[in-house]
């Protein structure tokens, strides 16, 4: 049981927070209405510090206060939904890790779907991606730990930990009978949030894995360099999302005006709109984004909105469907809150949250047969009587071959067409570029 003084202490504590609370009821009650609000607030709080007190004089074991407090303010966030949390010394020191660009772990972006721990998407070439997570994937345990109610944070800092350590993910994949156990190697996670190749001469491609402060900077100093592109391809695929800022001026670089997205909370300050601005942006060239079920939040924003605005033809699968803004308000020096305030909505008025951004072409991944069944098709060289040619010469000189390197910042044919949803990007965007050199 816990010592006489320490309860007395935070009966104290109590009883003055209920006393003010009388009077600052009391003084702002101007009519029944409000009496009756407060009066139903009263009874609340007076509920939960009679729960308070009956575990801290009852539970089986001796507890300490401030761990007691803690975890009821930690079900508390957690049960508003599945990305408000209250966050202690050790869950905030971790986030403010991870917004720093570095840290050690497993590089997958994880959330609440339905209740049930699900993986938004892993992060290109990090341990979890080479390890074979696919987005969609359900964590059952954290090497022995079952998910079962655990919080995003505290799933979070599980599969944190020093480099080179090992863990191992239980999974549940859809159409695999049973569940996969995938050991990762932790690593210190560098996010390269942009990556920028060419598909043949003239189209630009531009994969976006997540939205961190130098996004727009990237993505402009790689349209940049590229002068005679004539088309775009956007990836957004895997891209759990990241900074809001950073989502508005990237669909800025395409846009030169209405709304990008707006938010829309409970309280009035909260209800805020991002327009685009006229200057010079690129909004002819013609462009297509790529999007999956691991596309979730801001890259959901962007999708939308250029969807919305008519700027890109959206490729691929249904996004995860993030809607929700948070804000991450410190409470003291090390703790804090992260509390969502308000919901996203897109140009056209419609919303993300729970429901995603629908592609306007459906493409399930895959791969593309490269022959088309030509295989069986007689050609010149299989006639009997074909001319034949000295091999390596014309016009009897002889011809050098030079091995060619292979040019790691273009795409070849072989890999587009080992990705179903890339090679229908650029089919569609090869129209897209005739239709704009007719005009």
């Amino acid at each position: 049981m816990i010592k006489k003084n320490k309860k007395t202490i935070v009966l104290g504590l109590l009883s003055t927070i209920t006393a003010g609370f009388i009077i600052s009821t009391s003084a702002q009650a101007k009519n029944e209405d409000s009496l009756e609000v407060g009066n139903s607030k009263l009874e609340a709080y007076i509920k939960f510090t009679k729960v308070l007190n009956i575990i801290d004089d009852q539970y089986v074991d001796e507890l300490n206060t401030s761990d007691l407090v803690d975890k009821a303010l930690k079900g508390l966030l957690s049960n508003l939904d599945a990305h408000s949390s209250f966050m202690d010394k050790k869950s905030f020191d971790d986030l403010n890790v991870q917004t720093s660009g570095e840290f050690g772990g497993l590089g997958i972006s994880i959330g609440m779907k339905d209740d049930i721990l699900t993986i938004i998407a892993p992060l290109s070439d990090t341990p979890a991606d080479r390890a074979g997570v696919k987005s969609g994937d359900i964590i059952l345990k954290i090497d022995e730990k079952s998910t079962l109610g655990m919080t995003i944070d505290e799933a979070v800092g599980f599969m944190r930990g020093k480099p080179k350590t090992d863990t191992v993910l239980t999974i549940i994949r859809k159409k695999e009978p049973k569940p996969l156990e995938i050991k990762i190697t932790r690593d210190i996670i560098k996010i390269q949030s942009v990556y920028s190749k060419k598909i043949e001469d003239n189209i630009l491609y531009l994969h976006v894995t997540s939205f961190d402060q130098k996004v727009v900077e990237d993505v402009k100093s790689a349209i940049n360099k590229e002068h005679n592109r004539t088309g775009i391809i956007l990836d957004l695929r895997n891209n759990p999302g990241g900074l809001l800022d950073q989502a508005v001026g990237l669909v800025d670089i395409f846009i030169d005006k209405g709304i990008i997205v707006s938010q829309k909370g409970r309280n009035k300050d909260e209800n805020i709109e991002f327009n685009a601005h006229k200057k010079d942006s690129d909004t002819k060239t013609p462009l297509v984004v790529l999007v999956n079920a691991g596309s979730a939040s801001a890259s959901e924003i962007v999708s939308g909105a250029l969807q919305d605005t008519k700027r890109a033809i959206v490729v691929g699968e249904k996004t995860f469907g993030k809607g929700s803004v948070q804000v991450v308000m410190p409470v003291g020096e090390d703790e804090a809150l992260r509390l969502t305030i308000a919901r996203y909505y897109l140009p056209s008025g419609r919303t993300i949250q729970a429901i995603g951004v629908t592609p306007d072409i459906i493409v399930h991944p895959g791969s593309v047969a490269m022959d088309n069944n030509n295989s069986f098709i007689l050609k010149e060289k299989d006639l009997k009587k074909h001319l034949e040619i000295e091999l390596n010469k014309i016009d009897g000189k002889k011809i050098v071959e030079v091995e060619k390197k292979e040019d790691k910042t273009v795409l070849t044919e072989e890999q587009i067409y080992k990705d179903a949803q890339l090679k229908s990007a650029t089919d569609i965007l090869k129209v897209l570029m005739i239709r704009a050199d007719i005009k």
